[in-house]
């Protein structure tokens, strides 16, 4: 519809004055043309029909748009075809003689139909416009705007963000082929020992990940880390991060010394505002003992005796300064102990009031459920409880536990 999108020109002719007719106050008109702009955001046709005269005259009709009263009528119909969430808010209105000027702007969001030849972007559209109606018989009987290069303006400014967002998508394609590359394609299998690993991304790719490594005289190394950041960048620096870890790992029968040699060769290699949290830990499945270190990552849960306890071990981020050591503990798991990895994609998770999933939580459902085989699922099933219906997941989760479930042979 004409009046939606359009600016006037100070100095844009009018027309020429028709033979005199009766005309209402000024403060009528202003009511008449607000209930005029009301009815076009409400999309109402009947109102429509009962404010516009027989012979109503759009002086600027636009693409596609029907000459007369019934076009008008029908281009203001489909707009919810189109739009939704239409509202006009009148900033100023000056009324002269029979004519109306007014002021105002368009809000709505492109979501349900194509648009100047463009699919739906889900993108708001505001849109200020002064117009002019020429009021008669209580009718709204003509209306003059100003479209030169408006309709041009939206159309490429919808254009670039839908540009945009196909980069946006791409890139996220990029890093998502990445990090999905970067996950273990096989779950090792140690006689007496349960591995569940579980991932669970969201749409804007993060930096977490998991590995195992394979290492001499049947040891396991256990990774969970997460890379600081979104998108490609993010990708790849944990990327890096992982390849590091599996190169230098081979090395050293120390989760405290393969941290610090992968510390010094990321401080080289990553953007100075980038770091990587991750915990290391070497299983010996024969005797049941894991060493660990900790370089700031989302401390562990040890679950025994139906309790849970933080492996707790100091270090600082990777990445960040070089030089840096990592404290090392060691602990024995028993029948039935086990160890639960996560990242903070779980605990800091947000409900619709704003609170978080947190820690607490998560250590009262490890402790209370931490034998169970499915024990990942289960608090998968208890975060979507937490955070209700339409929850847009903010970061990837990673999740694995580690449970030694008879002595081996």
């Amino acid at each position: 519809m004409a009046s939606c999108i359009m600016f006037l020109d100070n100095n844009t002719s009018v027309g020429s004055e028709e033979e005199e007719a009766p005309v209402s106050s000024a403060d009528e008109n202003k009511v008449l043309v607000r209930r005029f702009l009301e009815a076009q955001a409400n999309a109402d046709p009947d109102a429509l029909e009962e404010l516009l005269a027989p012979d109503f005259v759009d002086h600027d009709l636009q693409p596609d748009q029907e000459p007369g009263r019934e076009g008008f009528i029908r281009s203001v119909a489909e707009e919810p075809d189109i739009f939704s969430n239409l509202r006009v808010n009148i900033y100023d209105q000056v009324a002269e003689g029979d004519k109306v000027t007014t002021r105002f702007t368009w809000r709505r969001i492109h979501d349900r139909g194509e648009f100047l030849g463009l699919a739906p972007a889900g993108m708001e559209i505001k849109t200020t416009a002064i117009v002019i109606n020429r009021v008669s018989g209580g009718k709204i009987v003509e209306e003059w705007s100003e479209s030169t290069g408006v309709l041009e303006a939206t159309r490429q400014r919808l254009e670039q963000e839908r540009l945009e967002r196909e980069r946006i998508e791409q890139e996220l394609q990029l890093a998502r082929s990445i990090q999905q590359a970067s996950l273990p394609k096989e779950v090792p299998s140690l006689q007496g020992w349960q591995i569940n690993p579980h991932y669970h991304p969201a749409r804007e790719v993060g930096g977490d990940f998991y590995d195992f490594h394979l290492l001499s005289e049947n040891r396991l190394g256990v990774v969970v880390g997460d890379a600081t950041g979104k998108g490609v960048p993010a990708a790849l620096v944990m990327a890096s991060a992982r390849s590091m870890l599996r190169a230098l790992a081979q090395a050293s029968n120390s989760p405290g010394e393969v941290l610090s040699r992968v510390n010094d060769a990321l401080v080289t290699d990553i953007p100075p505002n980038m770091f990587v949290t991750c915990f290391y830990a070497i299983l010996d499945p024969e005797y049941g003992t894991l060493k660990y270190a900790n370089a700031g990552h989302d401390l562990p849960y040890l679950w025994r005796g139906g309790d849970a306890h933080e492996l707790r071990a100091t270090g600082m981020p990777l990445g960040l300064m070089p030089g840096m050591s990592y404290e090392q503990k060691e602990i024995e798991l028993d029948s039935g102990q086990g160890v639960f990895f996560y990242s903070d994609g779980l605990v800091e998770a947000h409900d619709p009031k704003g609170e978080m999933f947190g820690s607490p939580r998560l250590r009262a459902h490890v402790a209370e459920r931490g034998e169970e085989r499915s024990l990942g699922d289960f608090l998968m099933k208890e975060l979507y409880s937490f955070v209700g219906e339409g929850w847009e997941q903010e970061d990837d989760i990673p999740l694995l536990t580690l449970k030694r479930y008879a002595s081996p042979s």
